[in-house]
């Protein structure tokens, strides 16, 4: 019998170009936040292609979620409405600063947070809403900022899956919003292994981020290791965090970003393929972006319709068997027992995560993927609905 090969979930795209940046960091001798972590910071900016944008390298998007929320203002007693339809990390943080979060479900269509349903759930003690662009589909920009006004939230993005993704026209990371956070993760669309980057306009929040990344120490590494005079001196002004960016991290984020736009159409392409294949299965296939909009195609997320002849787990063990790895993006807070506990929630308040939560799963997506990969995936999806090619 031969060998197949596995064909992973997801794996990074990395080429010869990042692993020389790397070296080249590592020769260099400078390893924690230094010239390449600035570099990284400003060629953000400019692939954002917005001067007054300032940006804020960190170890995680968890890091920067926290920082982004404590900028804003957020402590005890305070809600933030977060989807429930969304990795831990996003509510995890709230907890972070003694405040709560409030679950709100999503549509059913999208699984973006659904405005309505966060309308409902506003209290006198809201604070701010912590929106999530999943899988690459951005919520729309517009009516973010118009919800926001109305109820005088601060908005803090999670934007892990959003790079690059637009909205109105715009890139997310360019709104109206305080903050938006991206991930560096390993799977996700550029990657650095570990890290994430803060995005705002706000000047005095840039610099209250700044400091809090690294200890709350008023002059940040990288002044005080380069300069040529005596610089040892220094002053903590906060109970800080340990949050910041290395250089060998951001120098190989430099490369993935300028490889950005070519990895996302690689991703579009292959959802393309999957969108022709899956056409005629008894499969719910993923929201698109609107037209003259950009979705970065992070994640490729299949629902069972009604009248499958297999049910999600089925699907899941017959592409097990096939050696292919697929993931479920997400189940819902609701069903994880601390935040059962903390937010008291239950699948009659939150009816569109828990649906969908019996139905979803995660195909392989992403842009190193070989075309035997894809099409080996896309025979043995539908193979498992008794479809041959």
């Amino acid at each position: 019998m031969s060998h197949i090969e596995p064909i992973p979930f997801a794996i990074p795209d990395i080429t010869d170009r990042e692993v020389e940046a790397a070296a080249e960091r590592v020769r260099s001798g400078w390893l924690t936040t230094g010239p390449a972590t600035r570099d990284f910071e400003r060629d953000m900016v400019a692939f954002l292609g917005d001067d007054s944008l300032e940006a804020i390298a960190v170890n995680s998007a968890t890091a920067g979620l926290h920082l982004a929320l404590e900028a804003v203002g957020v402590g005890p007693g305070d809600e933030v409405l977060v989807p429930d339809w969304t990795f831990t990390s996003t509510a995890e943080v709230v907890r972070y600063l003694g405040a709560t979060p409030v679950l709100v479900d999503v549509s059913y269509d999208t699984l973006n947070i659904c405005l309505e349903a966060a309308e409902r759930a506003i209290t006198e003690r809201t604070k701010a809403i912590v929106p999530v662009h999943f899988a690459g589909l951005a919520v729309d920009a517009q009516a973010l900022a118009d919800f926001a006004r109305k109820h005088a939230l601060k908005v803090v993005e999670d934007a892990a899956h959003a790079l690059p993704s637009t909205s109105n026209g715009a890139l997310v990371g360019t709104s109206e919003s305080d903050a938006i956070v991206y991930s560096f993760y390993a799977t996700k669309t550029i990657t650095t292994g570990e890290g994430g980057m803060v995005i705002t306009r706000d000047p005095e929040l840039a610099s209250r981020m700044r400091v809090m990344r690294l200890h709350g120490i008023s002059r940040d590494v990288f002044d005080r290791y380069t300069s040529t005079r005596p610089s040892w001196e220094y002053d903590v002004v906060a109970p800080g965090f340990k949050y910041n960016m290395g250089d060998v991290a951001a120098a190989i984020g430099r490369v993935q970003l300028d490889r950005g736009w070519e990895m996302q159409r690689k991703r579009q392409a292959i959802a393309q393929r999957y969108d022709q294949a899956f056409a005629d299965l008894p499969l719910l296939l993923p929201a698109h972006a609107p037209e003259d909009e950009t979705h970065s195609w992070h994640l490729y997320v299949v629902r069972i319709a009604d009248g499958s002849p297999i049910s999600r787990d089925e699907l899941v063990q017959a592409l097990s068997d096939a050696q292919i790895g697929t993931s479920m993006h997400f189940i819902p807070l609701h069903r994880h027992s601390y935040w059962a506990q903390t937010c008291a929630q239950d699948a009659q308040v939150l009816p569109n995560a828990e649906a969908s939560y019996h139905r979803a799963m995660s195909l392989p997506l992403f842009s190193a993927m070989s075309n035997e990969q894809i099409e080996r995936v896309i025979a043995a999806v539908r193979r498992a609905f008794g479809k041959e090619n």
